[in-house]
């Protein structure tokens, strides 16, 4: 009975190619494929599409919003050309159907919205990420489409990475009041490069340390593992250097999740000793080294305690009442919210906020889920969470069984998809597009490895002709 009830829960049996095959609207759609057949540009259309991904992200942290969201629109374009004028075949996971599901209940949130028309700017742009999710979820179904995102990623990161660790030893102004003004680390430099603030930088950089780290195993020869080394190396003390509890929380997070699924996936070799304590000795010594760490750092150890002093430190002040005044939001609106973005938020957050205490978002990811779309909203995406992590646990056993380096793409994915969500407790720099496409690419990621059950993950790239 409970193994029914959880297969149907996490869409175990899931099936929805012979629907497709069947379907009117795919037959209305034969025109489109016969004339893709004919087009000589399509024919590369998944190439396509990594391009735009690719120059998506090697751009994010250095350009405009505006931009980015222009690069968004040529991705779902071309994600739409393609899927219309494409065969029925594998593609569709369960994620996708959560993802589906949870951008429902934001059109329906929308469309009760109390504040329409700003609510459906943040449709717009919740659309906007959830077709790259589409789109990277088709191209990266191919392990080499996934491994030259990733190596676009990681490649990003370093200069990003760089950039903040001058400041550091150069100095950099700050662009607002990140620190407590009476905090023992006031006149420290947190760093910020490109992206103008320190828990940006931090969220940012999470997905590159995991990537990068999983890279140092999933690349084949010496120098490429080399560059994956100091890209972890230097990413990680980029954040660190960032003193935002909420990127150290998301990285630990993510980290720990990293080791054990490293160690899980590596068990198959392991002694019966081994297969006992290797985790337990790994996670003390990582846990060890931490508390070493934030015990001899001065700067650590004051922003590591800041957090257990409630409202004595002024940003955990600022959070208190912001979350106050998002709760009152939360019990006046409760089934389906206000609706998606941050123009809604902010429309309707100053009849309940507390006096001086103005904010631009709820400062917490769930809190902020709730507000837009209520209980249903947070619903679908608690399920969307637990088929991502279902998904990515039986992908991986399966990927195990061979040991294929695939599975280490798959593993910093769900690292990441982690750590963003712990950084996003206390904080939403989750919504900032330079993270929620990050976020969405992880996710899509996870989706990726999907097809791969029915297709062996041999089926080529789209180089032939239709």
């Amino acid at each position: 009975m409970l193994t029914s009830v959880w297969q149907q829960l996490t869409l175990s049996t899931f099936t929805l190619e012979q629907w497709r095959e069947a379907s009117m609207l795919h037959r209305l759609l034969a025109p489109l494929r016969r004339w893709r057949q004919g087009s000589w540009l399509l024919r590369w259309g998944d190439w396509i599409g990594l391009a735009i991904v690719v120059v998506l992200f090697s751009l994010a942290p250095y350009v405009s919003t505006t931009l980015i969201g222009v690069l968004l629109l040529a991705a779902a374009a071309l994600w739409a050309l393609l899927t219309l004028t494409d065969e029925a075949g594998p593609g569709l996971s369960p994620v996708h159907i959560a993802v589906a599901v949870y951008w429902g209940i934001m059109v329906l949130a929308t469309a009760l919205s109390p504040v329409r028309g700003a609510a459906l700017t943040g449709l717009i742009k919740l659309s906007l990420n959830i077709l790259l999710f589409l789109l990277i979820a088709r191209v990266a179904r191919q392990p080499r489409a996934r491994g030259l995102l990733i190596l676009a990623y990681i490649l990003t990161t370093l200069p990003v990475a760089v950039y903040g660790l001058r400041q550091y030893f150069f100095g950099a102004t700050a662009l607002a009041t990140w620190v407590d003004a009476e905090s023992a680390v006031a006149d420290v430099t947190r760093v910020y490069s490109f992206l103008g603030n320190p828990n940006l930088l931090a969220g940012y950089l999470i997905p590159g340390i995991m990537m990068s780290t999983v890279a140092v195993f999933a690349w084949p020869r010496w120098v490429p593992k080399g560059l994956a080394l100091l890209a972890a190396l230097i990413n990680t003390l980029c954040l660190i250097l960032t003193l935002s509890r909420g990127g150290w929380i998301g990285f630990l997070i993510a980290g720990f999740m990293l080791m054990i699924l490293v160690v899980q996936y590596w068990s198959i070799w392991f002694s019966p000793f081994w297969k006992r304590w290797a985790l337990p000795v790994l996670l003390g010594g990582a846990a060890a080294v931490v508390v070493l760490g934030v015990i001899s750092v001065d700067s650590l150890r004051a922003r590591v305690l800041s957090i257990f002093v409630g409202r004595a430190d002024s940003s955990n002040n600022f959070r208190m009442n912001v979350w106050a005044g998002v709760i009152d939001m939360i019990r006046a609106r409760p089934v389906l919210g206000i609706g998606p973005g941050n123009d809604a938020f902010n429309s309707v957050y100053p009849l309940f906020q507390r006096p001086r205490y103005t904010a631009l978002s709820a400062y917490s990811v769930f809190l902020e889920v709730l507000v837009e779309g209520g209980i249903f909203g947070i619903l679908a995406f608690l399920w969307l969470l637990l088929l991502l992590f279902h998904q990515s646990w039986v992908q991986l056993q399966r990927l195990r069984e061979t040991q294929d380096v695939q599975g280490y793409w798959l593993m910093g994915a769900i690292a990441s998809i982690a750590g963003i969500l712990g950084q996003g407790i206390a904080d939403t720099v989750m919504y900032r597009p330079q993270i929620s496409t990050l976020w969405w690419m992880a996710i899509a990621i996870v989706a990726s490895y999907y097809p791969a059950q029915q297709i062996l993950g041999k089926r080529s790239f789209k180089l032939q002709q239709d």
